[in-house]
């Protein structure tokens, strides 16, 4: 079953681009128990995490779609992810609300290659999620530079998590996780080798901030997502960019469930965006990035 969106862009409020999938329907989570516990703690919550269509739903009622996702770190973790089969074949029968990213474990080489056209080609996937941290790569490495040569070959976008993470804090040595592989400073040369790659930085990219807006003011096709953290904590810097230079280029992300859209919106309300800013963060700047106008029309 491959993906086709049904969305009404007229009718959305906002596109979410950053909606984990931590559960599946069989009661699989995306990372081990200690992980999920200590990423609770972190956040300071210990709220649900709904399936795939509870997360519809939510997102139905408040009239916003979601780009919904998993990690594959299957290599580094020794843990199998959600499958991202399941999850593009649960936007389906959702798609009026859902858009499905895939994942793969770069570091598996060939299998990578392969899942990554799979999950394109039959299962209609829009776009791929890396976390370099729990995946433990460099994404700037020659080693992996033909997956981003296929998915600029497929016109899908690449999100990579950058800066600090609440996963595996805590532990003695972070759980073994690098912080410096999700430097954005990395994504740097992949945009400049892949120019039609179009990346996507997730979070603010602490404590590396002023590095995420040099890539993205530089280079064209290198976007900032503002999941992960409440709008009230957002860096000085990264709301004068995104009321300015970047205002195309930044994206309404939750980072659901660590973080609601409504508490993610509530504080979005308060921060000094100016009101003709807004709509692009919130929807235009990720209509444009999908694509999503151009599908509707076709």
């Amino acid at each position: 079953m491959s993906y086709v969106s049904a969305l009404d862009l007229a009718s959305l409020t906002a596109i979410d681009m950053h909606v984990h999938v931590e559960v599946d329907d069989h009661g699989h989570h995306a990372l081990p128990p200690e992980l999920v516990d200590a990423a609770s703690k972190y956040f300071k919550t210990d709220g649900p995490r709904p399936g795939l269509d509870d997360i519809a739903e939510i997102y139905r009622e408040r009239k916003m779609a979601a780009v919904v996702f998993t990690v594959d770190a299957r290599r580094a973790l020794n843990h199998l992810p959600n499958s991202s089969e399941e999850i593009a074949v649960g936007a389906a029968r959702n798609n009026d609300v859902l858009i499905p990213f895939g994942s793969v474990d770069p570091t598996t080489s060939t299998q990578a290659l392969e899942r990554a056209r799979l999950l394109a080609g039959d299962y209609g996937v829009r776009g791929f999620k890396f976390h370099p941290t729990v995946q433990n790569f460099d994404p700037s490495e020659q080693q992996f530079y033909p997956l981003w040569d296929l998915l600029q070959s497929l016109g899908l976008p690449a999100l990579f998590h950058t800066g600090q993470t609440g996963i595996g804090s805590g532990f003695s040595g972070g759980f073994g996780f690098k912080l410096g592989l999700s430097n954005p400073m990395l994504l740097d040369a992949v945009a400049a080798d892949f120019p039609e790659l179009q990346i996507i930085m997730a979070h603010p990219s602490v404590p590396w901030q002023d590095e995420a807006i040099a890539v993205a003011t530089h280079k064209a096709n290198v976007w900032i997502d503002l999941s992960g953290w409440s709008p009230k904590y957002f860096p000085e810097k990264l709301v004068q960019q995104a009321n300015s230079v970047l205002q195309n280029k930044v994206l309404f992300g939750s980072d659901f469930p660590l973080i609601t859209p409504d508490r993610w919106m509530n504080d979005f309300a308060a921060l000094t965006i100016k009101d003709e800013i807004r709509p692009k963060i919130l929807k235009d700047n990720a209509v444009r990035l999908l694509r999503l106008d151009n599908q509707a029309s076709s």
